[in-house]
Order: structure tokens, then C-alpha cells, then sequence
């Protein structure tokens, strides 16, 4: 592939090619991408983005693949993560500056140490800052935007723009960003608080996520996003589908919303329990449920409820 060739001359980090995204999600689910790429810098980042832009090659950014359900045939295409290379993490007085490839747990741990607050609820919630700020992610009542000050992205023509927290639309696990931007950093305004305080919220979140959720198995996190005024988990639970198995997948035992690989599930079989779920439900309650998950190379009508 000559576009192959010409890629491999110009990135400087590293390249896989014909890589098997089962390698790169904590699901452990995903056919191969034609190249899997990690930059060594933002200039190399820029050149692979100008690259993809010129070539219209369909690009994806992945941190740490968690919240994400890749296709079993892959993607034609390239997918660029910043997991290892953009991974800096400062602090100056009360702001926090981040990019995009540090992980959750490092922000909370650090910020912790400063008795500062407003991270403590994303105890243990995987991933990258990059793939927080595009979901929103949050926790028992916090989300990652409450603290926001502005955000530096990429475009795919290179250049780099900030946004500021205005500028920017966050709803429940949602954001404006475009899929052609790259978040580079972000920065962040936190409060002192007394350590006591912020250890309380801390121990409180961490006891939540691990008495509600299964973390013995692989699993992308919450499936479905909460409806209004309640909860996916317990709808799935009321229409009898906790425990329920397809292949090597199932509706988790100890949390409905989260759907487990046991060691050999197809992406197919993780589909067939988003049909399966999202079908029960409406039927019993008349609600549709909204995927949380993000998927890639995955037709939407392949996810809709048998009754649509």
C-alpha cells in the first residue's frame, strides 16, 4: 500500500500496522486498523494529522480504548493515541495543567497530594484525560467539565486553537468537541479544601465503584447512559436480563449496565445484548436506551432494539 509506505516515512513515534484493536481496549474486543500509531510529539502528531487530512483517510483517537467497542472485521483507516506520548502533568498553584495521554487515576492522585478538589470523584474511573473531556466523564454526581478552565485541540490541518469552557457545550456524558480535533491538554481550576474533607469524598466514590461494579472482568464501563430520573442498570434488571450470556459475553451479575468479555467475546456478541437489552426495556417500560459506549466500525442499525 503506498500510502502505507509514504505514512511510515513521516511518523517518528511508533506505527503498527495491521493492528488488532483487541490489543488496545480493556474489552479485549476489536478486528484489525490498518495502522495504530502513537506520535513521540505534537510535531509528529501535526504531521500525521496533515497526512490523514490530505489523503482522506479516516482518523480516530483513542486513549486507552476504555468506553469503546470496536467492529470483529476492523477499520480501514488509522487510529493516533497519545496514551505514551503526551502524558505531562503540572501544577501551578490552584490550576491544573494536563495532556490529553495522562491517566485519570495520576490527576486524582496528584491532586490529592495538594488538597486540592474537584478530580476525588474520578477515583478509579480508567482511561485518559483526552477520552474524559470527550465523554464528560463523571461520578456520583461530578463530572470532569465542573472544574474546566480551557482546552488547547488540534486540528487535522495542524494548527492549534483553544477553547474555553463556554465555548464548549457539556451535557450528561456529552460534548461538543468534533471528531477532527485532537485534545492536546487541558487546563483546570481546582479549590483548596481540607484534607479530611477531600479524603471523605475520595473513600466515598472509591466504596461506590467497587461495591456496584465488576471489576474482576473486561468490560468498556457503563453500556447504556442513565435515562432521566433513573437508571439502565436497574431497568435491564427488571426485565430479567441480568446474568444473561451470549458467547463469551454477559449482562454482569453484579451490574446491569455493564456488559462483560469472559475471555472470548466478539464484538457480535456484546451487539447482540445492546439489541437484546435496549428491546426489553422499551417494550416493559417504554424508554430507549442510549448508548454510553462508543462504537467504531459498527453500523447503527446493527445496535437498535429488535422493536425499532
Amino acid at each position: 500500500m503506498k500510502l502505507l509506505t509514504e505514512l511510515r516515512s513521516i511518523v517518528r513515534g511508533s506505527i503498527l500496522e495491521n493492528e488488532p484493536m483487541s490489543r488496545h481496549t480493556t474489552y479485549g474486543i476489536g478486528g484489525p486498523v490498518t495502522a495504530f500509531i502513537t506520535p513521540c510529539d505534537k510535531d509528529d502528531l501535526s504531521s500525521i494529522l496533515r497526512f490523514s487530512k490530505r489523503h482522506k483517510i479516516k482518523t480516530y483517537f483513542v486513549g486507552t480504548g476504555s468506553n469503546i467497542l470496536f467492529s470483529d472485521k476492523g477499520i480501514k483507516g488509522i487510529v493516533v493515541t497519545p496514551a505514551k506520548a503526551l502524558n505531562s502533568l503540572e501544577f501551578n498553584e490552584n490550576f491544573l495543567v494536563a495532556e490529553s495521554g495522562v491517566m485519570l487515576g495520576r490527576i486524582v492522585k496528584e491532586s490529592l497530594k495538594r488538597n486540592l478538589t474537584g478530580m476525588e470523584s474520578l477515583i478509579g474511573v480508567p482511561g485518559t484525560l483526552g477520552g474524559a473531556l470527550v465523554m464528560n466523564a463523571g461520578a456520583f454526581g461530578s463530572e470532569i467539565s465542573n472544574t474546566l478552565y480551557n482546552v488547547d485541540v488540534m486540528k487535522m490541518d495542524g494548527d492549534v486553537i483553544t477553547l474555553h469552557r463556554n465555548e464548549i457545550d457539556f451535557k450528561y456524558r456529552f460534548s461538543t468537541f468534533l471528531d477532527d480535533e485532537f485534545i492536546l491538554l487541558a487546563r483546570f481550576h481546582l479549590k483548596k479544601e481540607d484534607p479530611s474533607k477531600i479524603k471523605e469524598k475520595k473513600e466515598k466514590a472509591s466504596m461506590g465503584r467497587k461495591s456496584s461494579q465488576p471489576l474482576r472482568f473486561r468490560s468498556a464501563g457503563s453500556v447504556f447512559k442513565n435515562p432521566p430520573n433513573n437508571a439502565a442498570g436497574y431497568l435491564i434488571d427488571q426485565v430479567g436480563l441480568k446474568g444473561t450470556k451470549v458467547g463469551g459475553a454477559e449482562i454482569s451479575n453484579h451490574h446491569a449496565n455493564f456488559f462483560v468479555n469472559h475471555g472470548n467475546a466478539s464484538a457480535r456478541d456484546i451487539i447482540d445484548l445492546i439489541r437484546m437489552a435496549r428491546t426489553e426495556v422499551y417494550k416493559k417500560f417504554n424508554v430507549k436506551l442510549e448508548l454510553e459506549i462508543k462504537t467504531i466500525g459498527i453500523e447503527n442499525k446493527d445496535l437498535e432494539s429488535y422493536a425499532h
